[in-house]
């Protein structure tokens, strides 16, 4: 058989082979809540003829099964290729269902699941996601804020301490590492998506915007059991895990459009950074391209507005405040330790910025006004921003912020009679590793470099911070014996192995080349330091995201689910059975 034969024949044979001819969203193998609206989309390879075309569910015409006709475009985005699609679709009995598309010459199949759920056992659910949030932070955070004797801790963290504990793989449909969009998304709506995307498949399209959706558990829970909804965070509330509990877009960028999505479902409660993709372009501050005051069209609508903790304070007291947008920066809000301790970052600009703590009381306050109860997403969030900077320090006590948020919650669940579901995790890794103490007395002639004062085993010994005040944080990060938290994934930086004291890390700066980053020179004369070469390409400019599980905790109705190792696609599913979003009579 010659090569140019054998060549012919692979080509017939995968011309006709399934998968090859048409992709589908829902994806093969999704699961999808019963009664949940989707987009359902068909796209070919080539331009098709609409009379051959044929598309069923379960053995019968899509039309029929999905109670309505798609649109049939002909050439997509001006392209010879076709595609068809219908919006805002739903399934309501649960089991398998068989997808069959076929262009006239080739076909694909694949299989979908719909489940259902139990009667609804909680009155709210509240999930709190620490973005990035590692065991090593876990670890960290427990012994600064407890304290440690001989090996053991002095207590416990509320995040830990909770009647059940799982493992939940991150991956999204396009790569084992995910990002923050996808993770959260995952978690938001019970489906994959890709890097960057939250609330659709992406497809082919141009568009950002025309993706196939799938139905948050926001809207669910607000159409189906009238509940209220509260999105929490410090950092922007337009970024990626804050913007996935409502937005449809494969480009989390996208934050004016993100801020109109907001506007469009009403959440009761939003609140964090990111004032200005909510300000006109003229205003001082802003990042919007056109000229839409979100802020004066949200107190239109009835919101109250705050923009600083003295104004939230006001705000969530009032009997009447039913709704309320937070902004208190322009950008991210400040971590507790420069907040409460450093003064660094943008304290300095916006003084005055409520904690999460405070942020979460106000939303409880006003969501639990409402008898059908809530549903309320909490991001610390700027554990992530800071161990992307190599910033250990901030990450550590922006943990201990969660796990006080955490605790104050569950004392206000138990006052109602534990009817609410709590989740704890987070939405992906970072690999980050304790693996001893950094033994300095941050003096300015070391005698030994600081790479050999890190002590390992029996030489780590115990850290001395000083003991914590009554909120779990030490006064003093800069002591003589410190935890040594270093990541796995590095871009080029100069090593100081010392926090910093005065701004958040920033360990690189733009290179000479286009896209590149080297080293931030700003710390190459710190005492001891060490130029690191990074295990990046040159074009990451941070640690990044690592692929590990991640750690979910949770007590309350319906937690009893939560177990073993777990998707993150099933973490929707748990919130979605304890609510009985999909239980008989929906």
């Amino acid at each position: 058989m010659t090569k140019a034969f054998a060549a012919a024949i692979v080509a017939i044979l995968l011309s006709g082979s399934p998968g090859s001819a048409q992709t589908v969203y829902p994806i093969d193998g999704a699961e999808i809540l019963a009664g949940a609206q989707f987009d359902f989309k068909v796209e070919f390879a080539g331009r098709v003829d609409p009379v051959k075309m044929k598309v069923s569910v379960n053995g019968a015409d899509y039309s029929d099964a999905f109670g309505q006709s798609g649109s049939f475009v002909d050439r997509e985005d001006g392209k010879d290729q076709s595609a068809l699609i219908l919006r805002n679709v739903a399934l309501s009995k649960a089991g398998n269902v068989e997808v069959e598309v076929s262009d006239g010459t080739n076909s694909r199949k694949l299989v979908w699941t719909v489940y259902d759920t139990g009667p609804r056992k909680a009155k709210n659910v509240i999930l709190f996601i620490g973005d990035g949030l590692s065991p090593a932070h876990r670890v960290a955070a427990r012994i600064l804020s407890k304290g440690i004797t001989e090996g053991k801790s002095r207590g416990k963290l509320a995040i830990d301490d909770m009647p059940h504990m799982a493992l939940v793989a991150t991956a999204g449909s396009d790569s084992i590492i995910t990002d923050s969009a996808n993770a959260a998304s995952a978690y938001a709506t019970g489906h994959k998506t890709v890097v960057n995307a939250m609330g659709v498949y992406a497809d082919r399209t141009a568009s950002p915007f025309d993706d196939p959706k799938v139905e948050t558990i926001t809207s669910l829970a607000k159409r189906r059991n009238g509940m209220a909804i509260g999105i929490v965070t410090n950092t922007e509330i337009e970024d990626a895990t804050p913007a996935a509990m409502v937005a449809h877009t494969r480009r989390r960028a996208a934050y004016d459009e993100i801020v109109a999505q907001f506007f469009a479902a009403r959440p009761d409660v939003l609140m964090g950074g990111g004032a200005a993709n909510f300000l006109p372009q003229a205003a001082a501050g802003s990042k919007r391209k056109d000229d839409v005051d979100y802020i004066a069209r949200f107190r239109e609508v009835g919101y109250q507005v705050a923009m600083t903790k003295a104004e939230l304070d006001a705000s969530a007291t009032k009997p009447d405040t039913r709704q309320l947008l937070g902004l208190f920066a322009t950008g991210n809000m400040d971590g507790a330790l420069d907040r409460k301790f450093l003064k660094g970052g943008g304290v300095r600009k916006f003084p005055d910025q409520p904690d999460l703590t405070e942020q979460v009381q106000a939303a409880l306050n006003i969501l639990s006004k409402n008898e059908a109860g809530f549903f309320l997403m909490v991001e610390s969030g700027m554990i992530d921003k800071y161990a992307h900077l190599l910033d250990m320090e901030r990450a550590v006590y922006d943990t201990i912020m969660l796990d006080n948020v955490v605790r104050q919650t569950r004392d206000w669940a138990r006052a109602r009679g534990d009817d609410t579901l709590i989740l704890v995790l987070a939405d992906h890794n970072h690999p980050n590793s304790l693996v001893g103490t950094i033994n300095d007395d941050m003096g300015t002639t070391p005698n030994v470099p600081l790479r050999e004062r890190v002590g390992v085993y029996d030489k780590a010994g115990f850290p001395n911070y000083p003991a914590p005040d009554a909120e779990g944080y030490p006064s003093r990060v800069d002591v003589s014996r410190r935890l040594a938290i270093f990541s796995a994934s590095l871009p080029d930086h100069y090593e100081t192995y010392r926090p910093k004291l005065d701004n958040p890390n920033e360990p690189t700066v733009k290179g000479e080349q286009a896209g590149s980053f080297k080293a931030n020179e700003k710390y190459k004369d710190v005492p001891g330091v060490a130029l690191r070469f990074g295990n990046l390409p040159a074009m990451i400019g941070a640690s990044v995201h690592s692929g590990e599980d991640v750690i979910l905790t949770a007590t309350g109705p319906g937690s009893e689910r939560v177990r073993g190792s777990m998707d993150n696609t099933e973490v929707f599913r748990v919130m979605a059975d304890a609510l009985g979003l999909a239980a008989a009579g929906k």
